[in-house]
């Protein structure tokens, strides 16, 4: 490794071109609006008759689920294959792992397969890391959600939601609001805004649902639902995730509705065009009303369709920084 790759970023190339995708965290804005322009790009695809262009044909993308994810999987499944890559999905928690095996043993069996991409979905913060630092150099590692750590791709399809629904960011409001504590969604999405410009970065949520430090992300922290909403473009409702949580963080699901469930009522501070978001699954009576997630105001279903058009633009701008790294050691080599 020359001292010029040993600075190099893990997610990057030697041309800062995209080889893994496992946090949104220190990528330029530069390399996110590229994310997004691909994926706008590749919108039209899921109009056409055949649903494919052959940028993946002949790679082998490999979803590794540790953790379930319906929604998660089945558009990485629909983005490979739209690409025409030839796609494998293990459900690995179901599996090996259960059976005691560790993830480096299930890295090395992985391996074996000869997939030129793991997608990988885990429990543990740090696994896509971990993985993508000791896989083998051809293969890129596309981060599925990790712990609490990182969503890069729903951070990344929530953006382009916003874009196409608001246009530039340089003049939002946005109010991500409830179970902070826990998303991984929250700080991919606090992470990406920041990058692109937005200035007016809102969380919202009980104390007991605030990380401490939150305020380094560059947002302002309300306690008070009806204030942090005023006013604002853009609401991103995150699921309460009880799976994460241990001891008392709330009194009950109706008291947390009752401060931070977002009505038709409470909504009405916002602009009167303002965009309701959740990443789902939806918790209705929990942190949102039916009316409004069904309503005017929501983008929930479209965030769903341009999940699957940023997954095809991650996917093929890995693989294509894989093969410009590859070609670039192997000149360098000879």
């Amino acid at each position: 490794m020359t001292p010029l790759d040993a600075k190099r970023p893990l997610q990057l190339n030697h041309q800062g071109q995209l080889q893994h995708f496992l946090s949104l965290d220190g990528l330029p804005r530069e390399l996110l609006t590229e994310i997004l322009d691909t994926a706008d790009s590749f919108l039209e695809v899921g109009a056409r008759a055949v649903k494919k262009v052959p940028l993946l044909r002949g790679k082998t993308v490999c979803n590794v689920f540790f953790e379930n994810s319906t929604r998660t999987r089945t558009t990485f499944e629909l983005a490979a294959q739209r690409l025409s890559a030839d796609v494998i999905t293990l459900n690995v928690s179901t599996s090996s792992t259960s059976k005691g095996e560790t993830l480096f043993d299930t890295l090395r069996n992985l391996e074996a397969m000869a997939a030129d991409m793991f997608v990988v979905r885990h429990a543990d913060s740090g696994a896509a890391h971990f993985i993508a630092e000791h896989v083998c150099p051809q293969v890129a590692i596309i981060n599925g959600g990790d712990g609490r750590h990182a969503h890069p791709t729903q951070g990344m399809l929530d953006m382009l939601t916003i874009r196409r629904h608001k246009g530039d960011f340089k003049n939002l409001s946005v109010a991500i609001v409830g179970d902070i504590l826990h998303s991984r969604v929250a700080r991919s999405n606090m992470i990406a805004l920041k990058a692109l410009g937005c200035p007016d970065i809102r969380v919202i949520g009980p104390k007991t649902l605030l990380p401490i430090g939150v305020e380094q992300y560059g947002v302002k922290v309300y306690t008070d639902l009806n204030e942090g909403l005023k006013d604002v473009d853009v609401v991103i409702m995150l699921r309460l995730q009880r799976e994460r949580m241990s001891g008392g963080l709330l009194p009950s699901e109706g008291e947390f509705y009752r401060l931070f469930g977002l009505t038709t009522a409470r909504l009405a501070g916002a602009k009167p065009d303002a965009i309701v978001m959740h990443p789902g699954p939806i918790n209705r009576g929990v942190e949102i009303e039916s009316a409004v997630a069904d309503g005017a105001h929501s983008v929930i279903l479209n965030q769903v369709t341009y999940g699957i058009a940023i997954r095809m633009a991650v996917l093929s701008m890995a693989m294509s920084g894989q093969t410009a790294q590859r070609q670039f050691e192997q000149e360098n080599a000879q």
